[in-house]
């Protein structure tokens, strides 16, 4: 899988919703104190996605202030504002003058928990982009693209079918040049001529579907995000724990994993837990490295353990050291362990039960940030799968 863009339309009035809004855009909609449009980019930013575009419109100001140019697990967000409201279809105008690259599409109001390896595959070169589609058992009241087949991998319209849009698109960037310049929709106005021309295709997920746009589907959200997304989180320092600690460890050739890691991760995912890393990357005020550095890495990490279907859920660094020589990073921070702040960052973001968390580091300085954040704490044995499974039985 390559890198790709994200692009998020949040720019509708919420009108179905309005009673539930209290004067909120409708992404921002809070849920177990978690707003919606974070759920979205907690479940996006893992995998390796370069960029996260936010097309905002009705009172956007409340987007722009909690997201633009905030970086998520090394994805950034960058949000745009429409001038006046131009539709879902006509919105992605403003995308034409950025560098964009091959780019998923989803709603604001609208989580398809899908495979995105499997998604991936499932556009052809020659096609301009893919829809996953689900049944419309998921959400009866959406009516757009309702009755949608698939013959040979390409879309096609039978009234026979009871598959439907799920509102989760990946297109080749070659698309926007078919996007006019006036309010115009993507469902209405500019997919049913791609579909006539055999440009699309698809593939059918049964994953989890949600849907907060209409009341009767939003009363029901809390219980459903929160039967999803609730999970223990096992907090894992890197060097030292993940991969062998050489010293400062930022190149690719240097990055050796630990024994047991590689499958210790796999029996994490499979028991349903959260995986987050927490590192202090004093090295970056050290002058050793630099960002740039770190982001590469671990963009070539994702890559790598996307392959294995091993995803980190989030990875929380400290770049700063009170002795650093970059002026830049050159302070003390309370995201640097011992500190806790990278853990309340998570705790913040996402739902985990902290009953069953735990964490896992090599150092004291990990041990007092765990007892700060009241989680269990282990020190690093010599095989990582086998200490996992032995503190989880």
């Amino acid at each position: 899988m390559k890198n790709l863009d994200l692009v998020i339309l949040a720019g509708g009035k919420g009108s179905r919703i309005k009673n539930f809004l209290k004067n909120n855009p409708k992404p921002m909609m809070k849920f177990h104190k978690i707003s919606f449009l974070q759920y979205l980019i907690n479940n996006y930013s893992k995998y390796p996605i370069k960029n996260i575009y936010i097309l905002t419109g009705y009172r956007s100001n409340q987007i722009h202030k909690k997201f633009h140019n905030k970086i998520y697990n090394f994805s950034k967000i960058i949000c745009l504002r429409e001038k006046k409201p131009m539709g879902t279809g006509g919105a992605l105008n403003l995308l034409k003058n950025k560098d964009i690259k091959d780019f998923l599409l989803i709603n604001g109001d609208t989580i398809f928990d899908i495979n995105l390896i499997s998604f991936f595959r499932s556009l052809k070169k020659s096609k301009l982009g893919s829809i996953a589609l689900c049944s419309n058992k998921k959400n009866v009241n959406n009516y757009k693209l309702n009755n949608l087949s698939i013959y040979k991998n390409i879309i096609k319209y039978n009234k026979k079918s009871n598959l439907m849009n799920g509102g989760t698109y990946l297109f080749n960037k070659r698309i926007l040049k078919l996007v006019p310049n006036r309010e115009c929709s993507l469902e209405k106005d500019i997919l049913p001529k791609i579909i006539k021309k055999k440009l699309i295709t698809g593939r059918v997920f049964n994953n989890f579907f949600l849907d907060i746009g209409t009341p009767k589907y939003l009363k029901s959200s809390s219980n459903e995000l929160k039967k999803i997304y609730m999970k223990p989180a096992v907090f894992l320092d890197r060097d030292g724990v993940i991969n062998y600690d050489k010293g400062y460890v930022f190149k690719k050739k240097d990055f050796k994993f630990r024994k047991g890691v590689i499958k210790g991760l796999k029996y994490l995912i499979k028991k349903n837990y959260h995986l987050f890393v927490v590192t202090n990357q004093a090295g970056i005020a050290k002058g050793f490295y630099k960002e740039k550095d770190l982001e590469n890495l671990h963009f070539f990490l994702k890559h790598y353990l996307l392959k294995k279907k091993i995803l980190f859920d989030d990875v929380q660094y400290c770049p700063f050291h009170h002795k650093g020589k970059i002026n830049k990073y050159k302070k003390r921070s309370s995201l640097r362990k011992p500190n806790n702040q990278m853990i309340k960052n998570i705790f913040k973001n996402w739902l985990i039960d902290k009953r069953k968390s735990f964490m896992i580091g090599d150092k004291i300085s990990d041990k007092k940030c765990a007892h700060k954040s009241e989680l269990k704490f282990y020190f690093a044995k010599d095989n990582f799968y086998e200490q996992v499974k032995k503190i989880i039985r």
